[in-house]
């Protein structure tokens, strides 16, 4: 959040709605940035408040959060659906229910379910500086397509910080035939995966 506040020339930080707020315009759209400073476990009651103040629907509402089952640096977007355990988005979902936008920011799993505790609450180590700071830097360069709808530029923002393209000195290959684009975020079932493997 303090990312996008400060890349998209925000408001500065202010106490409401149980947590912090900044606003500002991205595009057309009016935006507000909120942090909750509620125990993590009861950031619902922050992000319920400030929805219902600002008249907005679940919809409306897009939640960045840490996830552990997806490695450091990866993202991922998801409408609706579970909470999967995680105590932040169960507390969301008890207060304004399932059907908000969540964009899934990957740390990594400790190894054993008894130390996600401890992991999730500490800083990053000063290791995981360069990442992590890459995957901001991406997240802010395409907050704009994230509002405007389009999930796919969002995450190839967040990719080309990651992992941008490679400049090449060798000799370039012939051109193949031009591919249709592929999707960058694969919808399909379990089951309609196994049958297109088999067609």
């Amino acid at each position: 959040m303090d990312r996008i506040a400060s890349d998209h020339g925000f408001s500065a930080w202010r106490n409401k709605f149980q947590g912090q707020i900044a606003e500002g315009r991205i595009g057309s759209n009016r935006i507000t940035l909120l942090k909750p400073q509620t125990f993590m476990n009861k950031s619902g009651q922050s992000v319920g408040e400030a929805m219902r103040y600002l008249k907005l629907e679940p919809a409306d509402v897009i939640v960045f959060h840490d996830e552990i089952d997806l490695a450091p640096g990866k993202v991922r977007l998801k409408s609706g659906g579970g909470h999967a355990g995680h105590n932040g988005l169960r507390s969301i979902h008890d207060h304004i229910g399932a059907d908000y936008g969540r964009v899934r920011m990957g740390v990594g799993h400790p190894g054993h379910k008894d130390a996600v505790p401890g992991y999730v609450l500490r800083d990053f180590p000063k290791a995981d500086a360069d990442w992590l700071d890459d995957e901001l830097r991406g997240v802010s360069d395409g907050i704009a397509h994230l509002v405007a709808g389009d999930g796919g530029k969002f995450l190839n923002a967040i990719a080309l910080r990651v992992a941008p393209a490679r400049s090449s000195t060798s000799t370039p290959k012939p051109k193949a035939a031009p591919r249709p684009p592929e999707s960058p975020v694969d919808t399909r079932s379990a089951m309609q995966k196994l049958v297109d493997r088999f067609k």
